[in-house]
């Protein structure tokens, strides 16, 4: 295969999750007794600018269709994330309601709800329909298009230019990141920032965060690899943040190449030197992965069989993408975990694609009282250990199964 971002012949595998349907994929009452489609999941590395990248099997389209159901309102603490990143963007770079705030991959509006309050003109790109349609509920400008240079093109000519974009986990979901990436770079105005959040790479080699590999992530980013993809479209990286969400993420910041006046920070020089040092730019970094990925399978599946034998219940929480990666690559179905509960009604009373494990509203763990819960979105560990601290009046223990299995006390 050819990279996505350098055209370099690609053959250096870095991971086989073997097949499975795309992530967002529910099921309902009626598709449950069809055919799915599945897809093989396998990962490489270029060795040239080092993108980690999924082999091409399915489409962006048939991904993000008109049923997508993630609608990132639903996480108190992704809220509260989006909230402090608008007040931090809005006192480092002085915007006000003669800025114009972007952001792609809209979602819900969950962070523009934040920029509107506070009266900065702002607008919305969201390709999904559903989360499109949540947005404008909320007041805000949407423009239900994937993005890149063409669309980028026909905002600047009629009269949109931003101050400030904002791209937050969207980065490893485009399959032509050189087009996408390229768009920012005649979106922005002459000074103007554009930022992004990305699961760090790092994080999932060396935490095993694997899970957070599926068909939707067609890139899994480094600060080595992104800088290189934003050089070559026009886009120049001035300073990056380590972050927490997602088990540990970066947001870079970046500018025009040719008019940004926004100085090199420290950060950035020190996090290239550390992704050196850990050896991010040598095959040696990813080799053995496949290994490590196996034991937290097995280690997940001998738990489960045990609890089983020992006729002990374990649901699910979290119906999330990367729960479907963890539970379709270790072959588990509704026999060792009952059902899945998640606060999301688009997806409660459907099915987890390909496991077809049941989504229950939460009020099903009450009633049903089981042993164990398995967090499946492991980096919302903390706000759903408190959200359902009642299973410990029962006995109820929390599991997780990454970076290794753990069993609450």
């Amino acid at each position: 295969m050819k990279c996505r971002h350098c055209n370099n012949e690609v053959t250096h595998a870095f991971l086989d999750l073997g097949s499975s349907p795309p992530s967002n994929a529910y099921l309902t009452e009626k598709t449950l007794f069809k055919p799915e489609k599945w897809f093989p999941l396998k990962v490489m590395v270029c060795d040239n600018c080092w993108l980690v990248q999924t082999e091409d099997f399915t489409d962006a389209h048939e991904l993000f269709d008109a049923d997508y159901a993630y609608f990132s309102s639903f996480s108190s603490s992704w809220l509260s994330h989006a909230q402090k990143y608008v007040e931090t963007m809005v006192d480092r770079f002085g915007l006000n309601q003669t800025s114009h705030v972007i952001e792609i991959a809209a979602n819900d509006g969950y962070l523009l709800q934040y920029v509107k309050a506070k009266n900065i003109p702002c607008l919305g790109i969201e390709p999904t329909h559903s989360t499109a349609e949540a947005a404008r509920e909320k007041g805000i400008e949407i423009v239900e298009e994937f993005f890149g240079v063409a669309l980028a093109e026909r905002l600047v000519s009629q009269g949109y230019q931003a101050d400030l974009t904002a791209a937050n986990n969207v980065l490893a979901h485009v399959p032509d990141i050189n087009d996408f990436a390229k768009g920012f770079s005649i979106l922005l105005k002459e000074n103007g920032v554009a930022t992004f959040e990305f699961p760090h790479l790092l994080n999932l080699v060396q935490k095993n965060q694997f899970d957070t590999i599926y068909h939707e992530h067609f890139s899994y980013l480094s600060l080595t690899s992104v800088k290189s993809i934003f050089e070559k479209n026009g886009l120049q990286i001035f300073d990056v943040e380590e972050i927490p969400t997602h088990g540990g993420s970066l947001r870079i910041f970046a500018q025009r190449q040719n008019t940004g006046t926004h100085k090199i920070s420290d950060r950035l020089i020190t996090l290239i030197e550390k992704e050196n040092s850990e050896g991010v730019g040598n095959l040696n970094f990813y080799q053995d992965y496949q290994s490590k990925v196996e034991k937290i399978k097995n280690d997940l599946v001998g738990f489960l069989i045990e609890a089983k034998k020992s006729g002990k219940k374990v649901v699910a929480y979290g119906a999330a993408a990367k729960g479907n990666t963890l539970l379709n690559y270790a072959g588990i179905r509704s026999d060792l975990i009952s059902f899945v509960v998640d606060k999301n009604p688009a997806k409660q009373n459907k099915f987890m694609p390909g496991s077809r494990i049941p989504i229950l509203a939460e009020i099903n763990l009450k009633q049903t009282q089981p042993d164990y819960v398995v967090i499946l979105p492991w980096n919302l560990k903390d706000e759903v250990t408190d959200q359902l601290s009642y299973i410990k009046a029962w006995g109820g223990r929390f599991v997780t199964a990454i970076p290794s299995l753990e069993v609450s006390s």
